[in-house]
């Protein structure tokens, strides 16, 4: 189905979907990142209070696009702002559908896949699916059902099976800076630094890239947990590492998209204070991992950010000569550091997932915590 039927609507904001990235695109060339006509989000809670007040402003029906990944952080919105029990407020949902039962996909997105339909439906949203064999009758006439209950302040969905939409131009993205540093090597200089250290990695192709560096050097991958889900949450995840491990320091590697997504999170790490982790952003202003959308972070300072937020210690790097002389520093370093390094947007045609299945990705993790514990433990009771 071609996206250019969605183009009787004005407006659209939400996050990336690699599913509809042909949606992306469209938006891409036809508006761009613009504040009256297409806002890329911070996170999907963010893009329906966006679209709330979209309709609040103009009365017309907004668009949100998101991954099915996403629908977690439009539950509160959706209950209880959108409902038609509270303010009537109308948005169009258009949801990839990873996961879907019977279609092969990531370990993370089998149970979000099998909940997708029945999440929305619970929250007295209205769904319809569109596959490749969808025609542009079947597509109007679900719309002209929606556009019923969008008058009675109700909230519909198209939910998106893999490879329904087209779009005939791909849209590339320009991060605004001429950094040369490839994120694969950015994360293989972290772990040489990091050495026997925990790292904790976001999701995506940073996980993914991680995986393969430890193959490659045969080192095993016991030191690492690969956040294969949960966007946005690695640093929280690192925290509450580092905080019953302080004799243990913690990377964590997160991503501009996965950092911004859930951005409060610094604020409890920089009033926590741990000084055994150091929170690494690898920054190519971009959701890479589901087709390269632009995001905030290449118009903000992330270091003023996470200076704002308490962290003692950030800094932010660009080559490779400061990015291997700021983890030297570090890597010396017992207090919170935060480092940005920014990157340019790519990744290896060739590059594979994780072999292992996230449960045996977290007990090899656990024995490799716990036993370390148990060593400390001895060597001071010594």
């Amino acid at each position: 189905m071609d996206v250019c039927l969605f183009g009787k609507f004005d407006f659209f904001t939400g996050v990336p979907d690699s599913l509809l990235k042909p949606l992306c695109d469209w938006l891409l060339h036809e508006h761009g990142v613009s504040p009256r006509r297409h806002i890329v989000a911070a996170n999907e809670g963010n893009a329906v209070a966006i679209a709330a007040g979209y309709h609040l402003a103009t009365g017309k029906i907004p668009v949100v696009y998101l991954q099915n990944s996403g629908i977690g952080n439009i539950i509160n919105p959706v209950a209880s702002l959108l409902s038609d029990r509270i303010y009537g407020i109308p948005v169009l949902f258009i949801v990839g559908w990873r996961g879907e039962p019977g279609v092969p996909d990531e370990p993370q997105h089998a149970f979000q896949g099998e909940v997708t339909v029945k999440l929305l439906e619970t929250m007295d949203v209205c769904v319809r699916v569109i596959g490749a064999e969808t025609t542009q009758d079947e597509f109007n006439d679900s719309l002209a059902k929606f556009e019923k209950l969008f008058a009675e302040g109700k909230s519909a969905a198209f939910v998106v099976r893999k490879g329904a939409l087209t779009y005939n131009c791909e849209t590339a993205h320009d991060n605004g800076w001429n950094a040369l540093m490839l994120r694969e090597d950015v994360i293989r200089s972290i772990t040489s630094a990091a050495a026997g250290d925990v790292i904790v990695s976001t999701t995506g192709k940073t996980s993914r890239e991680l995986f393969e560096i430890r193959e490659r050097n045969g080192g095993g991958h016991a030191h690492d947990f690969l956040t294969v889900g949960s966007m946005g949450h690695s640093s929280s995840i690192a925290l509450g590492i580092a905080l019953n491990h302080p004799n243990k320091r913690v990377w964590v590697i997160d991503g501009d998209g996965a950092c911004l997504m859930h951005a409060g999170a610094m604020a409890v790490i920089g009033a926590s204070a741990p000084e055994n982790l150091v929170h690494v952003v690898i920054n190519n202003a971009a959701h890479e991992s589901v087709g390269g959308m632009p995001t905030a972070a290449g118009r903000i300072d992330l270091t003023k950010v996470a200076q704002g937020f308490g962290y003692p210690l950030a800094e932010s790097v660009s080559d490779f000569p400061s990015l291997e002389s700021a983890l030297e520093r570090i890597a010396k370093r017992c207090v919170l550091s935060f480092l940005e390094v920014k990157s340019a947007v790519g990744a290896r045609s060739d590059l594979g997932r994780p072999a292992t299945p996230p449960r045996e990705n977290k007990e090899r993790f656990m024995d490799y915590l716990l036993m370390k514990n148990y060593e400390v433990a001895m060597e001071s009771n010594r």
